[in-house]
């Protein structure tokens, strides 16, 4: 029995009322009516040309404001700022409240945690605005670009060069098995599971199966500390590199020779946050410093990991192998979704709801992103991936869903725990790629970039 070629379709739901986007609170632990369209759909590669995408968008969008960028960053530090002052009169906003002991302490709690949560929405919000600045997407200055994400990266102990030179690659080769740079996925081998072609439901469970207590707690490690352990020793990084190559050391294979000393900048730059915050500590003690800077810097974490792992790894996104890949399909393998509604557009800047349209045009300013996702939609047409499936919903469907790929193969999607995929690629292609004929047809034309 090949359980691990079975394709199951998403099962079908009738409810017209998520057909026309009204969602009751309940609905935001279901999947998304996008989603349930593609996991129930045998998978054809695309073959979209990048002409197509670039001429679909207007070039007053390619224009870039460093006035404009100033402004929204002006705008993020105050709201930064104003959520700092609030955190400081926490505990005058409980004295002040009504109400028992207990009832005094719950406000506390829960005063904190929401500062925690949204200090950590601004501190992703500073990341992402370095994020752009490390494309070069918010002047026509190098320099202005370069000194707003060291910066803005230093605040949050983020090595900015460092892990620019990285992203800068994941873009070049986004989805690609060989040559993309995080998020990588295990494979068959790795896990030591059976072949595919005699391999039973029961092989994977003794294997795979862990306790849902395990598994949320992998999900907090991986939430909360994954991006550090990243840039520390490439954890989730691509195999390709040495065991614990890191973002910090300029010597790294990460990087190039001509690119050490900019390695070295990012590094003094941490040196120098690293300083200010023992000033803070030694003024202020390690109590406050917890509360007002690192917890909400842990959020922060949670935040970026749930969406830049979201962006990519989901059960209906296909992985390629370099027969296959094409930076056109790399740039489709990743997927919208409204993270947080309007926190995420007024905090994130579009990195979650028009991320297809970054990786198509990444040196475009954020602000201007919504507008190219509506000008490349209808050249995309079936291609764009959109996803309404609620973040925290979506996030534990895709790591419990997203177990691993097949070693072999041009184009692949993840299988769960029982070796099932939810979708997977059309028959007919599968006989091309395997250079069966089909109709009398031969393989396709590849797109080049």
């Amino acid at each position: 029995m090949d359980s691990g070629k079975r394709f199951s379709p998403a099962h079908p739901r009738s409810s017209s009322l998520r057909a026309t986007h009204i969602m009751f609170w309940y609905q935001i632990f279901s999947d998304g009516v996008e989603y349930e369209a593609r996991a129930g759909k045998p998978f054809v590669p695309p073959d979209i040309t990048i002409k197509q995408v670039w001429e679909a968008v207007p070039k007053h969008l390619f224009k870039k404001s460093t006035t404009k960028s100033l402004f929204y960053i002006a705008r993020h530090l105050l709201i930064t700022y104003l959520f700092y002052v609030f955190a400081q009169n926490i505990d005058q906003i409980v004295a002040s409240a009504g109400g028992t002991s207990l009832a005094k302490q719950l406000l506390k709690a829960f005063c904190w945690t929401g500062y925690w949560c949204f200090q950590g929405f601004a501190f992703a919000g500073l990341w992402c605005i370095g994020h752009d600045a490390g494309h070069g997407a918010l002047s026509d200055y190098g320099i202005v670009n370069d000194i707003i994400g060291l910066v803005l990266h230093a605040l949050v102990l983020t090595p900015y060069h460092a892990w620019r030179f990285t992203h800068r690659a994941h873009h070049k080769a986004t989805q690609s098995l060989e040559r993309d740079e995080t998020f990588m996925p295990f494979t068959r081998k790795d896990f030591k599971l059976p072949d595919g072609k005699v391999a039973v439901r029961m092989d994977y469970t003794e294997i795979l199966e862990e306790t849902p207590a395990f598994t949320l707690f992998k999900l907090f490690v991986r939430q909360f500390f994954g991006f550090q352990l990243y840039l520390l020793h490439n954890r989730k990084g691509n195999r390709r590199y040495p065991p614990y190559t890191s973002h910090y050391r300029p010597s790294s294979q990460l990087f190039k020779p001509s690119e050490r000393p900019a390695i070295i900048l990012s590094n003094i730059s941490l040196v120098v946050m690293y300083s200010l915050i023992t000033l803070y500590i030694k003024h202020y003690g390690w109590g406050h410093a917890m509360r007002y800077y690192f917890m909400p810097w842990f959020f922060q974490h949670n935040w970026m990991v749930m969406f830049t792992y979201l962006q990519h790894s989901d059960p209906t996104i296909p992985y390629y192998r370099k027969n296959e890949w094409t930076f056109v399909r790399g740039a489709l393998a990743t997927v919208d979704r409204p993270v947080f509604g309007w926190v995420g557009r007024l905090l994130l800047y579009n990195i979650a709801s028009d991320h297809l349209a970054h990786h198509f045009f990444s040196t475009i300013p954020f602000y201007n992103l919504p507008e190219v996702t509506k000008a490349i939609k209808p050249v995309l047409g079936e291609y764009y991936n959109y996803d309404s499936t609620g973040v925290i919903a979506a996030l534990w469907r895709s790591f419990t869903q997203c177990v691993f790929i097949e070693d072999e193969g041009d184009i692949l999607f993840y299988k769960n725990r029982g070796g099932e995929a939810i979708t997977d690629v059309d028959e007919k292609v599968k006989a091309k790629l395997n250079g069966k004929p089909v109709d009398g047809a031969g393989q396709e034309e590849m797109i080049v970039d």
